[in-house]
């Protein structure tokens, strides 16, 4: 009797397994966020729960390095599957107004043709799924266009043109909910010899005159009416707009930043799971997808950055490029987020930022992890372990009944 009943065990052993590993794969894609208090993340994570009604809430993203048609086998059902599980159940329990992709949707979208392009939009749309209804906006990495000095002015446009609210030259302004915002594509800002630079400038200084402009119009518009002028005398002067009273400000490569920000520095341990995890991630992406700790540190230059600053006055600046969260500020009351990786492919345990904007003009900021690949690695081989082991007991029990 107890043997039949340890045999029935073993039988429904590898059943129960595949149920566990069902259950595991929807809890695992659950985010965990918690409130950021500003200089290098933290907060209280009782503070993170951000299912209440705002004002506007904002999902931002940030290299998600996808391939395409070029993605490998265990790319496409491993690392692609779990990013669906990780945008979709983040966008159904987050409930946000918009999304916003930090650039980089690519890993070396710089390298293909138009035909192939095609391919990055539509996995992304697959991975989006029901909600792609969602307002998107998205703006342009180095990974997507290419380096500063190999840019191709042609490639940038066929780019933009695909995407929603780009202009041209890969910048772009919108408002939402009583909320400006400003994408500027920093790419060509790295270098000065690229055919981009001169027209990515003129679209800041538009975005600064218009800006001044509408302080003006508000100011002229209080005064009372017999001390208003007529259309003609209405002249562009210097932007004297306070700061911190622009737009926010969409960016993938972060600003400079001339004090050492508090930022942790993410450093990996050397175990011997971790040797096992590398080797997987060098199986399956070879030398495409990672990238140097000496390109992810890569900045704007600090003239490009002064020049930014001083002609938007941003409310807020979210970046992206290095894969690790950062809520720093800068030496003269600048707040930038830099948003980590939305991907495995960059980085161990991905994640996102949610911002809440409110009319008082507070912007609350979540950091938000999703489970790290090498965690749900060590789950697949445990039980793909004992699922082996309950196999050969099976297998081994009715050998000796034979």
């Amino acid at each position: 009797m107890a043997s039949a009943a340890a045999f029935a065990w073993r039988t429904a052993l590898p059943l129960l397994i595949v149920a566990a590993l069902i259950a595991f794969e929807e809890w695992v894609s659950i985010p965990s966020c918690e409130v950021s208090s500003g200089e290098g993340g933290g907060g209280d994570p009782k503070a993170g729960n951000l299912s209440g009604s705002e004002d506007l809430k904002l999902m931002v993203v940030a290299d998600l390095l996808l391939m395409g048609s070029e993605a490998g086998p265990i790319t496409a059902y491993f690392r692609d599957s779990y990013t669906a599980k990780f945008f979709r159940k983040s966008l159904k329990m987050l409930d946000p107004d918009m999304l916003v992709i930090l650039g980089d949707i690519s890993a070396r979208g710089s390298q293909l043709k138009s035909n192939k392009w095609s391919t990055i939009l539509q996995q992304l749309q697959k991975i989006l799924g029901p909600f792609l209804e969602l307002p998107l906006h998205i703006i342009l990495g180095d990974r997507d266009i290419g380096s500063c000095n190999k840019i191709d002015a042609n490639l940038v446009r066929e780019i933009a043109s695909n995407l929603p609210g780009l202009d041209s030259v890969g910048c772009g302004a919108f408002e939402i909910s009583n909320i400006s915002f400003v994408s500027v594509n920093t790419v060509p800002m790295l270098c000065s010899n690229n055919d981009l630079l001169f027209s990515v400038e003129k679209f800041i200084e538009r975005e600064s005159v218009d800006m001044s402009r509408s302080k003006i119009a508000v100011e002229e518009f209080q005064r009372p009416t017999e001390s208003r002028g007529d259309f003609s005398t209405f002249h562009w002067r210097e932007n004297d707009v306070p700061p911190g009273a622009g737009s926010v400000l969409l960016l993938h490569f972060p600003l400079h930043q001339v004090a050492r920000s508090s930022c942790k520095v993410e450093v990996n341990k050397r175990t011997l799971w971790h040797y096992f995890h590398e080797s997987f991630k060098i199986l399956i992406d070879g030398a495409i997808v990672g990238a140097g700790p000496y390109e992810l540190l890569k900045t704007l230059p600090q003239n490009a950055t002064e020049y930014i600053i001083r002609a938007l006055k941003p409310r807020i600046v979210f970046s992206a490029h290095t894969h690790q969260f950062c809520d720093h500020t800068h030496g003269d009351g600048t707040r930038e987020v830099t948003v980590p990786a939305m991907t495995w492919a960059g980085k161990d345990q991905p994640g996102f930022v949610v911002a809440k904007f409110s009319q008082n003009k507070t912007v609350l900021v979540s950091h938000c992890s999703l489970a790290s690949e090498s965690h749900v690695l060590m789950v697949y081989v445990t039980a793909l372990v004992l699922l082996a082991s309950a196999t050969f007991l099976v297998y081994l029990r009715n050998y000796e009944d034979i």
